[in-house]
């Protein structure tokens, strides 16, 4: 005997998404805290830019893989590679011009800045692969029978239908 499980139709990656920033959030918190403490304000503030710029960056092209792999699964592998490659491109138009400002020079301290961008995107993929290979998502959905409209077990749909 079998029990049947609780699957929800609506169920997303979305949670997943959730988690996974969750988690590089607190390691580019984590990783501010040991530059605040080593570096001084500017460690910490490169690091603080650094944690939120690489999760925001990630999560908004794993929204988007998402959203189009709910709703149209045949695109989302194009999406997927093409969004990965406008999150590259998104990180350097970000730290690029960053990096060359005068203010950054003065006030960031860059190997925090790395680092924090460096071990948020490792604990995002890391966090990312293990809740998605977690998760339980049905390849298909079985379609629901009705027992009042199935054949008994063992008796065929002809036997039983001459039986009446």
């Amino acid at each position: 005997m079998t029990t049947e499980t609780r699957q929800d139709a609506r169920r997303t990656g979305v949670s997943t998404l959730v988690r996974a920033s969750a988690a590089a959030a607190v390691i580019g918190l984590a990783i501010a805290l040991v530059a605040l403490v080593v570096a001084g304000g500017a460690g910490f503030l490169a690091a603080m830019i650094g944690a939120v710029v690489v999760v925001a960056v990630l999560f908004s092209g794993a929204l988007v893989v998402t959203v189009v792999a709910d709703l149209m699964p045949a695109a989302s592998l194009l999406v997927a590679l093409m969004t990965y490659t406008l999150q590259m491109a998104l990180l350097a138009l970000v730290l690029i011009p960053l990096s060359r400002t005068e203010w950054s020079s003065r006030e960031l301290d860059a190997p925090w800045l790395a680092a924090a961008v460096i071990g948020g995107a490792l604990v995002w993929t890391v966090a990312q692969v293990v809740l998605a290979t977690r998760a339980r998502i049905p390849v298909y959905a079985l379609p629901v029978e009705d027992p009042a409209r199935t054949p008994r077990q063992g008796v065929s749909a002809a036997a039983e239908g001459g039986a009446r």
